[in-house]
């Protein structure tokens, strides 16, 4: 990607502050709005910025219970794991990887009990290993520019 010094700094404020106005990041970048607002259509137009989110606290929610569980989904109950497990709203994120265990997913629960739930249904398709999450000092840093 052809990347200017412009273009990684707007990236950088957007993904610490997906609300900032466009006065806001022109200003920071020494670019008018109109021009920042243009710079970055254009990084959304290419897919280098592929949407804007709210961050939530889940315990504030009532789902104070975050784990990994980590699966190893017998390969012919792969499509059946992805329809139907990772459709559950329990499960925030799911990364497919390496491995013997091939699915490491993000769980955010009510209670110990739902989380027993989830993971003797996630069981049906194959071998799990639970990790309760005590905290998460990293979470969703942004994507810099790497020289």
């Amino acid at each position: 990607m052809d990347l200017d010094d412009v273009d990684w700094q707007l990236l950088e404020l957007l993904q610490a502050d997906a609300r900032m106005s466009y006065s806001e990041l022109g200003r920071r970048v020494s670019l008018s709005a109109p021009a920042a607002t243009e710079r970055v259509r254009r990084l959304e137009e290419r897919g280098i910025i592929t949407g804007y989110s709210a961050q939530v606290d889940a315990e504030k929610l009532g789902r104070p219970i975050a784990a990994i569980v980590r699966a190893k989904v017998r390969s012919l109950d792969g499509t059946r794991f992805r329809e139907t497990i990772l459709a559950l709203p329990q499960v925030l994120a799911a990364d497919h990887v390496t491995g013997d265990e091939c699915w490491f997913l993000r769980i955010s629960c009510g209670s110990t009990g739902e989380l027993e739930s989830l993971v003797e249904r996630i069981q049906r398709y194959g071998e799990t290993t639970t990790s309760l999450v005590f905290s998460s000092p990293v979470r969703r840093r942004g994507i810099t520019r790497q020289n």
